[in-house]
């Protein structure tokens, strides 16, 4: 191929001289080879000379002229090798043949020239490509004359050059110097070349600054020549006036001289500056009014074409309107913009036909006639379709399609082909102008925010470190933040100017615009260049401009004229500044109001006082979309403004009846008054949409900076403040869209609540909530604790648990709600308490003081719901909360639950608080160790500060440990709610105060009892017992309501007692239960004796209910078993009895699901009160003086309590049987601890006491219940006591001292003394008693006296007289029984029994009195006999002799309805008393008193020989009942009567005795015998009798025979005398006719044979004689 090239010359030449023969076919064939040889690139420069030649010739002949064409183009573009001469002769060959004859060839060559052109400057731009890496020095260019040589450029750049040179001088008319052989050129095909070539190649003249010699020097001035006539021409103005005819503008060279213009400015401007100022300037003057349509259209459509570029703009900005003495060309551009648009309006088009609506262009074809009466309006069949168009006082202009946002597409400036000036089509110039006014903006807004973010960016990387405010506040001095680079400040400088330059333009056409736009999208595209301009001033801090812009929105949002103030003064500064376009003054149009809206809405307008409607037309709707876009994507650069956005808002909403739900979102909400809002469909589908663009508004100022919000939150708390005044004094439903915003935006910005909450809250507690209008309250009310939950529940960083300042601001507003009076404002501030614990309890940690007080700040008078709602908050906390607030908190839960049990509205709460507080207790007590530690670490903290501050550490009950102050306020708080005067909350309270300290007592430290004991319990007694004392005796009809109340209940002095048994009782078990804590204490005496006050002046009081409790308390507290010293095991706690187990707690703990077992055992604590020794035991002593502090109480107590009255009226009190039960039941355990100081003294007032409480009658009303049915012989509960008392004391004295035996008698007299009631009951005082009441129990009435029964003495005197035995049987032998004639006693006192016999009240007393005297004698009368020489028995023996005479032969008679079975019985009994006398007395005869033996020898004689009695029938029942009695006397007599073993003379007098009374008495006897049988002839004798005398007959049959036995010695002869003096009566006896009689009498007669001797002669000798007889 290279060797083709070289060689191409020959190649070449046959087809040269082919196309030399000029003939058709041959010259296309070489032709057509030649481009085959270059398109291979196989030409030379030579060779190329020759083609080009060639074609020349060719062309000079017309031959072929596409071909040539076709050829020349093929040789330029496929190498390079033409250039020079050889180029230009090419190019000239072109241009010739563009201006044939021929119209397809010129169109082919114009299209040819153009592709040469541009292949041309292509080589340029390739060449500088290779040599780019060279640098040449660049050659100042001369501006020498001879244009021809350029000799530092390039070869392919000189040809450019010299090309375009040439190009300048043929479109100026001048001859080429380069192009030689041109012969024609027009000036239309040159202005084109040369804006094909500045527009395509501009960084060829850029970049050579030859190049660029020639834009200056030659385009410039040639451009601005053509321009002359254009400038000069004025439409419609005479020519005459002239001074020279002007020539008239051409249209085809305007055009396309402003398409230079345009590439010019587009391209160079940078290179030609001042020249760009002149075509600008030329540009607006083009734009005058006077200037033909054509060409203010074209205009129009340059200017576009500048508007899309806003770099330029920037540009222009920077080198004229920011330099001094300097055009201001961009402002006069828009300014230019915008009074075209108005003169548009304002002036008819004139000079061109096309301007009347009936001759509308091609858009607006077939608009004829109906025009004129319906602009805008195409007949369509029967639609009617609206064109868009503006209409502005009856100049109605269409808006056509023109162009493409963003891209100047001009329709006039390339019509190339026209020569005549086009009709412009009505509203051509209006819509072009129009987008220039978008693209502008646009632009502008565009770029300014791009460099913007981009400063920012560097601007926040520059300081990270130190962050800078947020450019968009106001105040901000932009010079004065030295980080920013100086670039940036002369951006901003530029920034700020271009908008300073263009904004009054702007606003004034687009509001013009605005108003007249009659078209939704061409409104939409208004709004939105406002739209961004506004948020453009504001990113750059011109507030005036801003405001102005938005005020142009918020006018359009609202019904024309509407009464707005903020509005109204804004545009007024605004419409003041009229702004001039060189010179010429522009006034601002204010907007018509006469618009052809859709009417979409009618509603009320927001004012004070009612008006008519308003309406609001699609339009308004749109702005207000509009508006609200604004807000939501600018919100950060409103600043002051959303005062003015947030108004119109307001307006709108309220026009358009939104009102604000859940969240302070806005919903369609039905009008409350007037004539109600009408709203068409087109409205209704938009407004859930409107509600939730402007709920989304306010959810986007989470996005914007502290200071936007903060303007924000200021703008919306004034128009609440404005709502609030509006709504003051009158009930009109309030506008509450401020409040609802001010919600939405607190809740959105969770993330940095801390900025604004105080102004937030503030507004919302000071002003809203406490505002008198009720609708608006709760609204307030509302935001706020929606607020409050919303902060609390949101999950800030760090988190609320490590912020506790957040978390105190968050919550104090709801503690502030506190001080406002408005219930319903309360209900609102609890509800939220409610919801937040349930949602956030587990977290609030240092909120507790706050929620807390929230609760406890409700007082009783603000009604039961309010109430309700605070506790049940309360009951929450209780339940769930206690472990997770901090200890500190707790004592304000006792503070706030203890002050509901004060509440007195509603009594469930109460008892309920109750409950809480013990269920507090218990969480203490399960928690205590934590609790405990986390106290006292707090306590070391405040304990810290206080001192720094030297001031001392203030808090209740301070001394003591912080964990114990804790229990000491929960004491404290029950014990408030034990003096309430309701008694059901007394006495619950009561009982939960001692369950507590019962329960957790243990956990106190020791000194803290001290506390607990006086300032707790013993206060409460003392109030108790004040209040009881002085309680109303007034009789309570009912408890409210209907509920009855028990008799027992219904004064109020009643139900107090019930309060003071409860309390005694209640101190009285922790006196008994912790005594081994309290009794370590100091002052331990002084607490007993006052507790001792206390329960004697209950016991003393005159109510038998708190008498009986305290006497059950008196027991508790002694029923403490004092400690006992056990050495071997001191680690033990002292042996308290089992009533206080070492486990504590364990019953109460378990019920709650485990098993709590303390840590430390009782007896750990104890040992850490008193330090590590083992624990100290009170010694004995002060233990005593306790016990004898008790008894002496106890002994006041008895002594008063059984006094008997002085006086007997019928309000007497009588103490009740289980008082006195109770009182001498405490005796026993009360004499166990003084029983070793117990002295004859004191058994003394204990026997006063005994007495009076046995004598005590019973009332009638209670005697059902104490006294048994009469037949039955049960003791009273009181006389088993009593009992018991003087055996526990006999028991003691058994084991007792010598010492203390001496008081055996005492009791004896005590119990004798008793035993005598059986017979005589007792007397009190004057009291008269019944036996046995049947009244009716009328205690209660005043008037009727109550009646008292006397008891049913027996039972108790018989089982007294049984421990008479007992004793006795234990203590005959003591010395002080012996001395003291006990024995002497009993006889007597049991003689009164047994002498009444039958008489006796109960038959058993007598039966008893009988066995007790033999049982008593069996033992007794051994010690008698032991003492016989001491004299201290000798006055018992007549006394026993009394005793035994008065039984057995008693003055009493037995009933009459006594069974013989019974009467046998008793005679048995009678009986049993000879057979002791035979046994126990008889014998011992040497040692009794011989008085006393006579007595008895006598009795007993008495006893066998029954005395006829009078009656006949009486004396034969006597006879009959005493058979056996009689019979066991005469034994008895007989017994003594020989007995064998005489050993003292005293026997022997004995047996003589009863020998002598034995004889006599069988004598009576017989003798009595006979007589009887004598008398009663046939008559048979009674049995008795009969009886009798087999007996006596037997006897002395058995008495002979005993006498036979006997020693001779020891029977005297006087009974022998007596013997034998009864044989004759014996013998009279024989007459009987009763054969038993008979046979008893042989066997008494037989012995008598004996005595039959023949009469001695001398007595000496009968006597001797005697022994052996008998023997």
């Amino acid at each position: 191929m290279p060797a083709l090239k070289e060689n191409s010359s020959e190649v070449v030449q046959p087809f040269l001289m082919g196309c030399g023969t000029k003939e058709p076919k041959i010259t296309q064939l070489c032709l057509a080879a030649i481009q085959r040889l270059m398109s291979h690139e196989v030409v030379s420069e030579a060779a190329a000379g020759n083609i080009i030649n060639m074609l020349w010739q060719l062309m000079e002949n017309s031959l072929e002229e596409l071909k040539l064409l076709q050829t020349v183009l093929v040789l330029l573009t496929t190498n390079t090798v033409v250039h020079d001469e050889a180029l230009s002769k090419a190019i000239v060959l072109c241009f010739r043949l563009h201006f044939t004859k021929d119209n397809i060839t010129n169109n082919t060559a114009a299209a040819t020239v153009r592709q040469v052109v541009t292949v041309v400057f292509e080589r340029v731009v390739a060449e500088d490509e290779r040599y780019k890496g060279t640098i040449d020095q660049p050659v100042a260019v001369q501006g020498n004359s001879n244009r021809r040589s350029v000799s530092t450029l390039k070869p392919c750049a000189k040809d450019a050059y010299m090309l375009f040179q040439d190009l300048c001088q043929l479109v100026n008319a001048d001859a080429p110097y380069w192009l030689v052989g041109m012969t024609e050129m027009t000036r239309t095909f040159g202005l084109e070349l040369l804006e094909s070539v500045l527009n395509d190649f501009p960084q060829v003249f850029l970049q050579h600054q030859e190049f660029s010699f020639l834009l200056k020097e030659r385009v410039c001035p040639l451009v601005i020549k053509l321009f002359s006539p254009n400038i000069k021409f004025r439409q419609g103005s005479s020519t005459s006036s002239s001074p020279a005819p002007v020539e008239k503008p051409y249209f085809p060279i305007c055009m396309r001289l402003l398409r230079v213009v345009s590439v010019l400015i587009k391209q160079f401007y940078s290179l030609l500056v001042t020249e760009c100022e002149i075509f600008l300037s030329l540009l607006v003057k083009f734009l005058d009014a006077d200037k033909p349509q054509w060409l203010r259209a074209v205009a129009v459509e340059s200017i576009h074409r500048l508007c899309v570029q806003p770099q330029l703009l920037r540009s222009f900005c920077q080198s004229y309107d920011m330099k001094q003495h300097s055009t201001k060309v961009f402002r006069d551009i828009v300014n230019a913009l915008g009074s075209f648009i108005q003169s548009l309006f304002l002036v008819p088009s004139t000079g061109n036909t096309s301007a009347t609506p009936s001759q509308t262009g091609s858009n607006a074809s077939g608009n004829t006639g109906s025009a004129q009466t319906n602009p805008g309006v195409l007949g369509m069949g029967g639609g009617a379709t609206v064109l868009p168009a503006f209409e502005y006082r009856g100049t109605w202009i269409p808006i056509l399609n023109v162009t493409v946002q963003g891209s100047a597409k001009a329709t006039y400036l390339e019509m190339l082909d026209k020569v005549e000036p086009p009709t412009i089509p009505e509203g051509y110039a209006m819509s072009v102008a129009f987008h220039c006014l978008l693209d502008l903006v646009r632009g502008i807004t565009t770029m300014i925010e791009g460099e913007l973010g981009e400063a920012e960016t560097i601007s926040q990387t520059a300081t990270e470190t130190t962050s800078l405010p947020a450019q968009s506040s106001e105040q901000q001095d932009l010079h004065s933040v030295s980080d920013q680079s100086e670039k940036e400040l002369v951006s901003r400088a530029v920034w700020e100017e271009m908008v300073n330059a263009c904004w009054c333009g702007l606003l004034a056409a687009l509001s013009l615009l605005l108003d007249a736009s009659t078209d939704e999208a061409a409104t939409e595209n208004i709004l939105k260049a406002e739209l961004t301009m506004a948020a453009l001033c504001g990113r750059l801090g011109l507030v005036t401009s801003r405001d102005a812009f938005i005020t142009a929105i918020c006018k359009g949002s609202l019904p024309p004229h509407y009464a707005l103030t903020v509005l109204n003064s804004t545009t007024a500064a605004l419409s003041s500044k009229s702004y001039s376009i060189q010179g010429q003054n522009v006034q601002m149009i204010s907007p018509s109001s006469e618009s052809h809206q859709q009417v979409v809405a009618v509603g009320q307008p927001l004012a004070l006082q009612p008006q008519g409607t308003v309406m609001l037309t699609s339009k308004n709707i749109q702005c207000m979309r509009t508006l609200l876009n604004l807000a939501h994507c600018h919100g950060a650069v409103l600043g002051t403004s959303w005062q003015l956005v947030l108004a119109t808002l307001q307006h709108l909403v309220w026009i358009l009846g939104l009102k604000p739900g859940v969240g302070g979102a806005l919903k369609p909400g039905r009008a409350v008054e007037g004539p109600s809002t009408v709203l068409t469909t087109a409205v209704m589908t938009d407004l859930p949409v409107i509600s939730n663009i402007l709920s989304r508004l306010f959810e986007s100022s989470q996005y914007l900076d502290d200071v936007s919000l903060h303007h924000l939150i200021n703008a919306l708390c004034s128009l609440s403040l404005e709502a609030m005044d509006m709504a003051y004094g009158n009930n009109k439903e309030p506008s509450l869209f401020a409040v609802a915003k001010l919600l939405e935006t607190g809740l959105v910005n969770m993330h940095r609540i801390e900025i604004l909450w105080r102004p937030l809250t503030g507004h919302l507690l000071e002003q809203v909530c406490q505002h008198p209008n009720s609708r608006m309250r709760e609204w307030g009310a509302e935001a706020l604790t929606s607020l409050i939950k919303a902060g609390l529940t949101f999950s800030h960083d760090p988190p609320l648990s490590q912020n506790q300042r957040l978390q105190l601001l968050l919550l104090n507003p709801l503690k502030e709600l506190s001080n406002i009076s408005h219930p319903d404002i309360r209900i609102k501030q609890l509800e939220c308490v409610l919801q937040i614990l349930q949602s956030q309890g587990d977290s609030l940690g240092p909120g507790w003081p706050l929620v807390l007080g929230v609760m406890g700040a409700i007082r009783s008078d603000q009604g039961e719901s309010l109430i309700r709602t605070a506790f049940q908050c309360l009951q929450l906390v209780v339940t769930d909360f206690l472990p997770t607030m901090p200890c500190t908190c707790l004592q304000i839960v006792v503070e706030v639950a203890g002050s509901f049990g004060l509440h007195n509205q509603e009594l469930n709460i109460s008892l309920t608080s109750i409950g809480l507080l013990w269920n507090i207790s218990d969480y203490f007590f399960q928690r205590g160790e934590i609790i405990e530690k986390e106290l006292n670490k707090e306590e070391a903290v405040l304990q810290k500060q206080a001192e720094e501050r030297g001031v001392m550490l203030n808090r209740p009950f301070h001394p003591a440990p912080p964990f114990d102050c804790l229990w000491l306020c929960l004491y404290a708080k029950l014990g408030e709610l034990c003096v309430d005067p309701r008694p059901a909350v007394r006495k619950s309270a009561g009982q939960t105060l001692f369950s507590t300290i019962g329960a957790h007592g243990t956990l106190l430290q020791h000194s803290t009892w001290h506390t607990v004991i006086w300032k707790v319990l013993f206060h409460l007694l003392d109030r108790v017992r004040e209040s009881s004392t002085t309680a109303d005796k007034e009789k309570i009809e009912s408890g409210g309501g209907n509920i009855l109340i028990h008799h027992s209940r219904d004064t109020a002095e009643k139900q107090w007692a019930e309060t003071w048994v409860l309390t005694l009782a209640g101190v009285a078990r922790i006196f008994n239960t912790r005594r081994y804590l309290l009794q370590p204490l100091g002052d331990f005496s002084q607490a007993w004796d006052v507790l001792l006050d206390h329960i004697q002046s209950a016991a003393l009081s005159k109510n038998n209910e708190v008498s009986l409790a305290a006497l059950k308390s008196f027991q508790e507290i002694l029923q403490i078993v004092s400690p006992v010293r056990d050495s071997e095991k001191p680690d033990t706690p002292p042996a308290i009895n089992v009533s206080v187990p070492v486990v504590v707690g364990t019953t109460t703990a378990t019920s709650l699901g485990r098993s709590f077992m303390r840590t430390d055992s009782i007896g750990e604590r104890i040992g850490r009160y008193n330090g590590s020794e083992p624990p100290v035991i009170t010694d004995e002593i002060e233990d005593l003086n306790l016990w004898w502090a008790a008894w002496n109480s106890w002994y006041r107590i008895g002594s008063e309590s059984t006094r008997p009255p002085i006086t007997c009226d019928k309000l007497t009190f009588i103490p009740s049987q289980p008082f006195l039960t109770a009182l001498i039941q405490i005796f026993p355990a009360l004499y166990q601890h003084i029983k070793t100081g117990f002295s004859m003294d004191d058994l003394q007032k204990l026997g006063v006491i005994l007495h009076g409480a046995v004598s005590v009658p019973i009332s009638s009303d209670a005697s059902p219940f104490i006294l048994p049915s009469y037949t039955e012989a049960v003791l009273t509960s009181l006389q088993e006591a009593v009992l018991t008392a003087l055996d526990v004391l006999q028991k003691a004295i058994c084991v007792g001292s010598e010492s203390m035996q001496i008081m055996y008698p005492a009791i004896f007299d005590q119990l004798l003394a008793f035993v005598e009631f059986s017979c005589k009951p007792p007397q009190y005082g004057q009291l008269e008693t019944k036996h046995i009441a049947n009244a009716k129990y009328n205690q209660i009435q005043l008037f009727a006296p109550a009646e008292w029964v006397a008891l049913n003495y027996v039972p108790f005197a018989e089982r007294s007289l049984e421990v008479v035995v007992d004793l006795y049987q234990k203590t005959a032998c003591h010395k002080a029984v012996v001395t003291e004639k006990v024995l002497q006693n009993i006889i007597k006192t049991l003689r009164i029994p047994l002498s009444l016999k039958y008489s006796c009240p109960s038959e058993s007393t007598w039966k008893l009195a009988v066995s007790s005297l033999l049982k008593v004698l069996s033992i007794g009368l051994p010690v008698a006999r032991q003492h016989a020489s001491s004299g201290k028995f000798d006055s018992m023996w007549p006394e026993l002799a009394n005793t035994f005479e008065d039984f057995l032969f008693t003055k009493s008679t037995p009933p009459d309805n006594l069974s013989i079975q019974e009467f046998q019985k008793n005679e048995s009994i009678d009986v049993e008393v000879v057979q002791l006398i035979s046994t126990e007395i008889l014998p011992y005869a040497n040692f009794i008193p011989k008085e006393f033996v006579g007595q008895i020898m006598t009795m007993l004689n008495k006893g066998s020989i029954h005395s006829q009695s009078s009656s006949f029938t009486e004396a034969e029942i006597d006879i009959r009942m005493r058979e056996e009695f009689s019979k066991v006397c005469f034994e008895t007599l007989l017994q003594f009567s020989f007995s064998n073993k005489v050993t003292t003379p005293q026997e022997g007098y004995i047996s003589r005795m009863a020998l002598s009374v034995l004889l006599k008495r069988s004598q009576d006897v017989l003798h009595r015998y006979i007589e009887d049988e004598r008398l009663s002839g046939k008559c048979p004798l009674p049995r008795q009798q009969v009886t009798e005398i087999i007996f006596v007959l037997k006897a002395v049959s058995t008495l002979i025979d005993s006498l036979k036995k006997t020693q001779p010695e020891n029977v005297d002869a006087n009974t022998w005398a007596q013997v034998i003096a009864l044989y004759p009566t014996l013998v009279e006896c024989i007459t009987c006719s009763s054969s038993e009689v008979c046979s008893a009498l042989k066997e008494a007669l037989v012995p008598f044979k004996d005595f039959m001797h023949p009469p001695a002669s001398k007595v000496e000798l009968f006597l001797p004689a005697k022994p052996q007889t008998f023997s």
